[in-house]
């Protein structure tokens, strides 16, 4: 029998849909992706992001892996209210010890160990026999349990992994108490067909299967990541891995957006479903891409800006008609803001904040007063605030609070044949500081006059400028990476009309979060 293009089945309305476990490792291997890094305090505003969104299992980082990440798994852990929180573990007991001691104040704690299993990995990275590598399972799993009853073991490189083998590694875990078995495609190796076929021979063939979650965690290295998931659900899977946007190391991982909306638009098919609050998806890409400063490309699935824009006639005639016929899900769902509300400079901060509410954000008056201040600079600027304005200046609210410098005043002059001068003022822990510079453009004389003024020695690594909002009035976020003379790296973002100041400002959040993080 063909399914339905569209729709349920009405034979299948009876159907139990299998409930499908979301474990969010955003801030783990999605912070791993080169530029993706966040600071402490964006890491917490993510978390909170990512349980409003729903997700049932939050991987808030590798313990061991240096003391800010210790800390930021146990902030998150002391934060999170219903989600269960994850830290990462080799088989070690030292970094056991670690993502125990960072994650057991959490209400629902998790210890994630793993080892590689395939022979590539076990005798190049690992030097470990077969034998060994049964035995640490075993041994390290069991001391995790120790600890805490909720156990996920992974099998690294399982794809690659002779499957009777890695079938008698879940089985040693089992018995060990593991309580979830990930099966990852740690390089993106597999294709959906294979990694069915792998996940039908281990409900088969592990141990104790019945009594655990199988959970999947694909790379998108060949740009298969979201149908290999979906193809480890169809064969069983109960727990998928994935990060916001998709971000990972190397290609990625598997696109939390895609996976969720491609089981929540065809529960026909898969007969599924997962507990993610679909409207705040939008929200979440949205902020990450904030924090990161990598920009979601126009064409992406579920949230790019071109997702549900329709520039063919033909297009643009049957949606007019009927939004189906072009259209398989509605952009309400995903939590695009509609601007059917339009403020302006006469506004107040009532208003403000009961357009916040239905758009979903419910600030404190603190972040409130922080919103409405930056409103009204931006409403003697443009004549229409959109929802798209204020969702700008609410991702943004983070970058002028509490921060060590601020930026007072700018003034450059620049042009073809004269010296580009900026003079730019910051105040600096209540003292207010002032700097000349010369550059070969307005933005190198802005930043070097920074450099000079807080005597830093700052390399502008990369430098980009979108604009986030329609119209000769848009709002321009300009995003910098600068390296600080230690080797680390720092992103900064800056909004406003004037790009030139979105850009400074830029400049000088991504300083803030170097002075933050040497403190």
């Amino acid at each position: 029998m063909t399914r339905p293009v569209t729709g349920f089945d009405e034979t299948q309305e009876d159907t139990v849909m299998k409930r499908i476990k979301i474990f969010d490792t955003t801030l783990r291997d999605g912070e791993q992706s080169p530029g993706c890094s966040m600071n402490l305090s964006e890491k917490i505003e993510m978390a909170k992001q990512l349980e409003a969104l729903g997700v049932d299992v939050i991987e808030a980082g590798f313990a061991i892996a240096s003391p800010m990440d210790f800390k930021s798994v146990q902030a998150i852990a002391a934060v999170a209210k219903e989600c269960t929180v994850a830290s990462l573990a080799r088989c070690t007991k030292g970094d056991i010890d670690a993502a125990w001691n960072a994650v057991k104040d959490a209400r629902h704690p998790r210890i994630h160990v793993f080892i590689a299993t395939s022979d590539i990995h076990m005798e190049y990275k690992l030097k470990m026999t077969r034998e060994q590598v049964l035995q640490s399972i075993t041994e390290m799993v069991s001391y995790a349990k120790s600890f805490c009853q909720d156990i996920e073991f992974s099998a690294e490189d399982a794809s690659r992994s002779e499957p009777a083998f890695l079938a008698q590694c879940y089985s040693n875990a089992v018995a060990a108490g593991a309580t979830t078995l990930n099966v990852p495609d740690t390089v993106g190796y597999s294709t959906p067909q294979e990694m069915g076929e792998l996940i039908r021979y281990l409900k088969e063939h592990v141990v104790g299967v019945e009594n655990t979650d199988i959970s999947v965690h694909c790379h998108d290295d060949l740009g298969m990541a979201v149908a290999n998931t979906l193809a480890c659900i169809q064969a069983g899977a109960t727990q998928v891995e994935c990060t916001v946007n998709g971000i990972g190391e190397r290609a990625g991982n598997a696109s939390l957006e895609e996976v969720v909306m491609a089981i929540h638009t065809r529960k026909d098919f898969y007969q599924a479903e997962t507990g993610i609050n679909t409207r705040q998806i939008y929200r979440s890409s949205k902020l990450l891409s904030n924090i990161t400063g990598v920009p979601i490309p126009p064409s992406k699935a579920i949230v790019g800006a071109n997702a549900f824009a329709h520039e063919s006639g033909i297009h643009q005639h049957g949606v007019i008609a009927n939004a189906q016929t072009y259209e398989i899900m509605n952009s309400a769902d995903v939590g695009i803001p509609r601007n059917t509300m339009v403020l302006g400079k006469h506004s107040g901060k009532h208003a403000l904040r009961e357009k916040l509410i239905s758009m979903g954000y419910e600030l404190t008056d603190e972040e409130l007063d922080q919103v409405f201040t930056r409103f009204k600079d931006l409403a003697d600027k443009k004549k229409n605030i959109t929802a798209a304005d204020i969702e700008a200046l609410v991702l943004h609210r983070r970058n002028a609070a509490n921060t060590a410098c601020q930026l007072v005043s700018h003034v450059v002059n620049a042009g073809d044949g004269v010296p580009n001068t900026s003079c730019v003022r910051l105040r600096r822990d209540g003292e207010e500081l002032e700097e000349v510079a010369i550059g070969s453009g307005p933005l190198d004389a802005s930043f070097k006059a920074i450099n000079r003024m807080l005597g830093m020695d700052i390399r502008l690594e990369s430098f980009s400028l979108n604009a986030v909002t329609d119209g000769e009035d848009a709002i321009g976020e300009a995003v910098v990476k600068l390296e600080s003379p230690s080797g680390d790296t720092f992103t900064g973002t800056g909004l406003s009309t004037d790009i030139i100041e979105s850009s400074i400002r830029a400049y000088v959040n991504g300083i803030n979060k170097m002075m933050e993080a040497t403190a």
